[in-house]
């Protein structure tokens, strides 16, 4: 039963495969958001899942109004045994403040509970919005992690990348590079709670979109023994108005650590993106992780937008 003069709220549609209909509705319904607050309402991995209808085991929550238009979307990965389920969600922007946020976060919650005993779940809060965090709180969330989005023009001066001794830089060769990268991504991220569980698919996964560019694909290596020290993974948006690179993935084989690395590869890349006519770059990092924080800020970078995860359990 509902007061008077507040609508019923409409039922929650909860599917583990997304109709081909289902997939345009909630991209339209992520642009949408998106246009409405400055920053993207549903992450990469979310976005291959939908995109490719398969993958990790996730569930998917739908609401819509009367006429059929998809006005809420949750999705819910279920994969994740070592940190349980997560999730990520959005509302219409004039559909807001109506209750269907809640409703969406107590459904993921009901959908996480069915393979995790313990309740745990993880959401993310895409720029960090007061509303968002009002109602993790009230459902028992607590702030667990803040990843900063950080952005530097590349019409400023880059300096020439420094390497040590016997290093040089090379492009990813697909198909050989493969096995030799998951192994470094590994040991660099062994404490990250997604990039460093990368598996071959993942990798090929990404391989596969259009955006992906082995010569923006950057490795370090010892020019004696030809093993991989580092890399810096770069990526160019154009669904973004003007085109935007990317520092996507950067890591240092902790082996190497010591040798300026980091710097280096970070301004390799930097310089490549510039080469293609790329103005300007942005780029993910936990606010936890002071060490890469300290790195981007000296090479340029300023905090841009926040993206915050809650965590229930």
């Amino acid at each position: 039963m509902t007061s008077a003069g507040s609508p019923a709220l409409p039922a929650v549609e909860r599917t583990d495969r997304l109709r081909p209909s289902d997939v345009r509705d909630v991209l339209a319904l992520a642009r949408t958001a998106g246009d409405a607050d400055g920053s993207d309402p549903l992450s990469e991995p979310v976005l291959l899942h939908i995109g490719r209808d398969g993958g990790s085991p996730a569930v998917h929550l739908m609401l819509r109004d009367p006429d059929g238009a998809l006005v809420g979307y949750a999705h819910v990965d279920l994969a994740d045994e070592v940190e349980g389920p997560w999730a990520e969600l959005l509302v219409h922007p004039l559909r807001r403040r109506r209750g269907l946020g809640r409703q969406l976060v107590t459904a993921a919650m009901a959908a996480a509970a069915r393979t995790d005993a313990t309740g745990r779940l993880r959401v993310w809060a895409h720029g960090d919005h007061p509303a968002a965090g009002a109602l993790a709180l009230d459902l028992g969330f607590e702030r667990a992690r803040v990843l900063l989005q950080m952005r530097r023009s590349l019409l400023a001066p880059l300096p020439e990348p420094r390497l040590s001794g016997d290093v040089s830089l090379r492009a990813f060769r697909s198909g050989a590079d493969d096995a030799a990268w998951l192994e470094v991504n590994a040991r660099a991220f062994a404490t990250h709670p997604e990039q460093g569980r990368w598996t071959v698919d993942d990798l090929r996964v990404r391989m596969a979109e259009p955006w992906f560019d082995p010569a923006g694909f950057l490795l370090a290596v010892d020019g004696s023994t030809g093993r991989l020290l580092g890399f810096h993974w770069t990526k160019v948006h154009h669904d973004q108005g003007e085109p935007i690179g990317e520092v996507y993935v950067l890591g240092v084989d902790p082996d190497a650590h010591g040798l300026g690395l980091g710097t280096a590869l970070t301004i390799a890349g930097l310089r490549h993106l510039h080469g293609r006519g790329i103005g300007q770059a942005m780029l993910y990092v936990d606010e936890s992780n002071a060490a890469a924080v300290a790195l981007y800020t000296r090479l340029g970078f300023a905090r841009w937008a926040v993206d915050v995860n809650y965590r229930r359990g």
